[in-house]
C-alpha cells in the first residue's frame, strides 16, 4: 500500500476505535430481515455482515425519509461513496444527471434491476461536466417508491455480473407484495439567501411537488401483482450571479440552478407460482421526464440577437423529453437439481431535444424560436439464464455453493437529425459573424445520423467454498466476447475469516473491465461555421471517422482494472463496524479529447475543429470506506439508531497524450474534481407515534479546474445539516416537516474575476449542489 492509502487507513482506524468504545457490553440482536443481501453473493439467506465484499443496505423507508424526492440524490445522503452532484448549464447532462461511486466515471458503475442489467441512457455527457464522455444510467428513471431497497456493492465484479462494474455494483429491489399499499404527497422549496461575488438577494424557488402510490395485489391465492406511480413537478432554481455587462443593468440574467421538471413514473412487478417449484416473473415501467435547463443568455447587444424577435435579448431554453421503457419476464425453478432462473429484460431510452426561446441569427427576422433539435435512441435486450446448486463435499464449514450462467446482449444507439432551421446556415449565412443553427443547442444534422448495433456473448462461472467453520473463499471468472472489439476474460478471488463471532476480515482481488459504449463509439454532433468564405463543420466525431482518423484516432478498446480490497468486520451487541480499504487501478480508459485545431490535417476534410472519444488515460484509485451503526432501545426516552459513515478517496492519472489531446482540466476534473473526504453521522429517533432523524454530512474541498491555476476555483470545505421530524396521526395516517440544509450552507461562490458574464455563481462541481435550504412537508398513508 502506498503511503497515502497507509495515511487513509489510519484516519478509518480512529473512526472505528471512536465508534466501538460505547458498544463493548451489550448483547448481540436478533438478525436484521432487511440485512439479507443478493448482490456480489449467490448464496442465500446472507448478512451484510456475512459478505465477503461490503454492501451497503438501503431500505425504500430510509429513502423516502428525505427531504429530496429524488432518487439518485436520496441514495448519494445514504451510501458514503456515492455523489450525486447538480450540474448546470451543460446541455442534457442538466436532465439526465449521473451518479458517481468512488470517485470514478459514472459509466464505471453497474446498475441492476432485480438483478439484470439495466439499460443506460441515450444521453452522452460531453461537456464540462463530471463524467464528461460517459454514458450512465440515468438512476432517476425509477421512483423511490417502487423499491422496496437498494444493495450498493462496493467492489469490482465484472467477473460476476460483467461490463461497467469497476467501481461496484448499484441493485435496485423492487416491491413484492400481493396486499397492502400506500401513498403521499411531498411539498417543499428552497428558502435561502444567495450570497454571491456581486451581491446578496433571497429566493424562495424550486417549488416540488411530489404525489405517489403503490398497492399490492394477488393473483390467485399465491401471486402478486405490485403496481406504483409517482408524479413530480419542480420549478426551477436560479443561483446565477449578477451580470456585469453594460446591456445587463446589473441585472441577473442568466438562470443557473436545477432545471424545470415535470414527470411521471409507473413500475409494475408481479410474480406467480407454476407448480412443479417453479415461478413466473416479470416486470415493467415506463417514464415521461419533460425537462427544461437554460444556455448563456444572449443580450440585447449580442451579434446573434434579432432586435426584431427579442429587443431586451434572450436566455435559450434545452427542452429534453425522456422516455424511459423497461420490460422484463421470465422464470425460475429447479431443473435438474439446479437452481435455475431464465430471463429477457428490455429497455429503452429515448431523448427528444427541443430549443425554445431561441433564434438562428441566420435567418433574420424570419427565425423560428422554437426547434425540433433530433433525438438519441438506446435500447438493449438481454437474455439471461442463470444456475446454482449447492453440493456437500464433506468441508466443515458447510456445502460447497457453484453457480454458472450464460448471458446474450443485443444493443442499438439511434442519432436523429432535427428540423432544418435548427443546424441550416440560413439566408444570412455568409455573415461570418453569425452562428449558424439554433442558439444555445444547435440540432443534430442529417450528417449525425447514424443507426448501429452490437451483440456480446458472456458465461461466468462461480464457486464459493467454506472450507472451514471460518475460512469462506470464492472464485469467479467470465467471458466475453463482444461484435465490435471481441473477446476479454476477467476473474475475481475472495476470501472471508472469522476469528470470533464479533470480528472478521475479508478481502479480494480481482479483475474488472467496461466495454466502450455504443454512445462513445457512434456519438456525433457537429455545427456548420464559416471558414475562409467556405462552410465546414466543428464538434463531436466517432473515432473511426476519417477525421478523427486523420487526427490520430483508433477504435475503441475495453478499459481495464485490476482491484484490490482488504476490510474488517466487526460486531460487538448492538454494535457494527466494517472498515474497507481499496485499490482500483484502471488502464486504457476512455475519454473525450480537447477540441482539435489543425488546418492543416482538417481543412481539406471540410472541418475546422473536432474532438473524438479516444483510449490514453490510466487511474488509481485508494480509499476506504468506514461504516457504523449502534442501536440503542429504551424503555421511557425511544428506539435510537446512530450511523457514521465515511468515504475517504484519492486519485491519481498519467497519461501520454499530449495537452493537445487531453489538457490539465480534464486530468484535474478526474483528481480533484470529486470527493476526496465525505463523513456523515446520522441519529434516528422513535417514540410511540414521534419520530425524528438529524444527519450531519461534512463534503471536503473539491476543485473545479480551468484551463490554468489562475482560473481554478473550489467549493470549499463544508457541513450540511438535516433534519426531519414525524408524527404519526393514526396506525395509517403519518405527518413529516424537515429542512434540508439547515444552515443554509453553500459552496464558495465563483470569484467575480472568473466570471464575467455572472452565470455561474456557484461551482457545479458541489458534491452536494448550490440551491441553499429546502423546506418541506409530507403527508402519507399506509393500508
Amino acid at each position: 500500500m502506498t503511503s497515502r492509502l497507509s495515511a487513509l487507513l489510519g484516519a478509518a482506524s480512529a473512526i472505528a476505535l471512536f465508534g466501538a468504545a460505547p458498544a463493548l457490553a451489550q448483547t448481540a440482536p436478533e438478525a436484521d430481515p432487511n440485512d439479507i443481501v443478493v448482490t456480489g453473493t449467490r448464496v442465500p439467506n446472507r448478512s451484510r455482515l456475512d459478505t465477503l465484499a461490503p454492501v451497503d443496505v438501503v431500505t425504500s423507508e430510509t429513502l423516502q425519509q428525505r427531504g429530496t424526492t429524488e432518487f439518485a440524490a436520496a441514495l448519494s445522503q445514504t451510501v458514503p461513496s456515492l455523489t450525486f452532484a447538480r450540474p448546470t448549464a451543460v446541455d442534457g447532462t442538466d436532465s439526465v444527471r449521473p451518479a458517481t461511486l468512488r470517485g470514478l466515471s459514472p459509466d464505471q458503475t453497474l446498475v441492476l434491476l432485480n438483478g439484470t442489467r439495466r439499460h443506460a441512457s441515450a444521453l452522452v455527457n460531453v461537456n464540462g461536466s463530471i463524467g464528461r464522455g460517459s454514458a450512465a444510467v440515468d438512476l432517476n428513471a425509477i421512483p423511490t417508491g417502487a423499491l422496496d431497497r437498494v444493495e450498493v456493492l462496493r467492489d469490482g465484479a465484472s467477473a460476476q455480473y460483467g461490463s461497467d462494474a469497476i467501481a461496484g455494483v448499484v441493485n435496485l429491489r423492487l416491491k413484492e407484495a400481493s396486499s397492502g399499499g400506500g401513498a403521499s404527497v411531498t411539498y417543499g422549496q428552497y428558502v435561502t439567501t444567495v450570497e454571491t461575488a456581486r451581491g446578496e438577494r433571497d429566493e424562495n424557488d424550486g417549488q416540488t411537488v411530489t404525489a405517489s402510490a403503490w398497492q399490492g395485489l394477488a393473483l390467485g391465492s399465491d401471486g402478486y401483482l405490485t403496481l406504483s406511480a409517482e408524479y413530480l413537478q419542480r420549478d426551477p432554481t436560479n443561483r446565477s450571479d449578477y451580470d456585469p455587462r453594460a446591456a445587463a443593468n446589473g441585472a441577473v440574467t442568466a438562470r443557473a440552478g436545477d432545471p424545470e421538471v415535470e414527470q411521471w413514473t409507473v413500475f409494475a412487478n408481479a410474480g406467480k407460482p407454476l407448480g412443479n417449484g417453479w415461478e413466473a416473473f416479470g416486470w415493467a415501467g415506463y417514464q415521461d421526464r419533460q425537462s427544461e435547463s437554460a444556455a448563456f443568455p444572449r443580450l440585447s447587444d449580442n451579434v446573434n440577437n434579432v432586435a426584431a424577435i427579442y429587443p431586451d435579448g434572450f436566455l435559450p431554453k434545452i427542452g429534453v423529453d425522456s422516455q424511459d421503457v423497461s420490460a422484463a419476464g421470465g422464470a425460475r425453478g429447479q431443473l435438474g437439481g439446479w437452481d435455475a432462473e431464465i430471463s429477457l429484460v428490455y429497455g429503452r431510452n429515448a431523448l427528444d431535444f427541443e430549443t425554445r426561446d431561441s433564434l438562428n441569427s441566420t435567418y433574420g427576422s424570419a427565425s423560428p424560436t422554437t426547434f425540433d433539435s433530433g433525438s438519441l435512441i438506446y435500447d438493449q435486450l438481454v437474455l439471461g439464464a442463470d444456475f446454482s446448486q449447492a453440493f456437500e463435499v464433506g468441508l466443515s464449514g458447510g456445502p460447497l455453493n457453484f453457480a454458472w450462467g450464460l448471458e446474450q446482449r443485443w444493443e442499438t444507439y439511434k442519432i436523429e437529425a432535427g428540423q432544418p432551421e435548427s443546424y441550416n446556415r440560413g439566408p444570412l449565412g455568409a455573415n461570418t459573424a453569425l452562428a449558424g443553427g439554433a442558439q444555445g443547442f444547435v440540432g443534430f444534422q442529417p450528417s449525425n445520423e447514424i443507426d448501429v448495433d452490437r451483440d456480446n456473448f458472456a458465461a461466468y462461472a462461480d464457486v464459493e467454498i467454506p472450507l472451514t467453520e471460518k475460512l469462506t473463499v470464492e472464485g469467479a471468472v467470465r467471458f466475453e466476447d463482444y461484435s465490435d472489439f471481441g473477446d476479454t476474460q476477467t476473474g475475481k478471488f475472495s476470501a472471508r475469516y472469522d476469528f470470533t463471532p464479533a470480528f472478521a476480515l475479508r478481502g479480494s482481488i480481482s479483475t474488472a473491465f467496461r466495454a466502450p459504449s455504443l454512445q462513445q463509439s457512434f456519438f456525433t454532433s457537429t455545427a456548420s461555421v464559416i471558414q475562409d468564405g467556405a462552410v465546414v463543420e466543428t464538434g463531436t466525431f466517432p473515432a473511426t471517422s476519417v477525421v478523427a482518423t486523420a487526427l490520430g484516432g483508433r477504435p475503441l478498446e475495453p478499459e481495464t482494472s485490476t482491484n484490490y480490497s482488504l476490510g474488517a468486520v466487526v460486531r460487538l451487541g448492538r454494535f457494527d463496524l466494517t472498515v474497507d480499504a481499496y485499490k482500483i487501478d484502471i488502464d486504457d480508459q476512455i475519454v473525450l479529447s480537447e477540441l482539435i485545431r489543425n488546418p492543416a490535417v482538417l481543412g481539406p476534410l471540410g472541418v475546422q475543429a473536432a474532438r473524438f472519444f479516444l483510449n490514453g488515460v490510466s487511474t488509481e484509485t485508494e480509499g476506504v470506506d468506514v461504516v457504523g451503526r449502534y442501536r440503542l432501545p429504551t424503555e421511557a426516552a425511544g428506539d435510537f439508531d446512530f450511523t457514521v459513515a465515511a468515504n475517504f478517496n484519492d486519485v491519481s492519472l498519467s497519461t501520454d497524450l499530449s495537452p493537445t489531446l487531453f489538457a490539465r482540466q480534464r486530468i484535474l476534473t478526474i483528481e480533484e474534481g470529486t470527493l476526496a473526504t465525505k463523513v456523515s453521522a446520522s441519529a434516528d429517533w422513535r417514540l410511540d407515534q414521534w419520530g425524528a432523524t438529524l444527519k450531519a454530512t461534512y463534503y471536503g474541498d473539491v476543485l473545479q479546474p480551468g484551463s490554468t491555476a489562475a482560473s481554478d476555483y473550489s467549493t470549499g470545505a463544508k457541513t450540511v445539516v438535516d433534519l426531519e421530524g414525524r408524527y404519526r396521526l393514526t396506525d395509517r395516517v403519518g405527518l413529516a416537516v424537515g429542512v434540508d440544509n439547515v444552515f443554509d450552507e453553500y459552496p464558495d461562490y465563483v470569484p467575480a474575476s472568473l466570471n464575467s458574464n455572472g452565470v455561474l455563481g456557484f461551482p457545479y462541481y458541489s458534491p452536494f449542489g448550490f440551491n441553499g435550504r429546502y423546506a418541506y412537508a409530507r403527508v402519507s398513508l399506509n393500508w
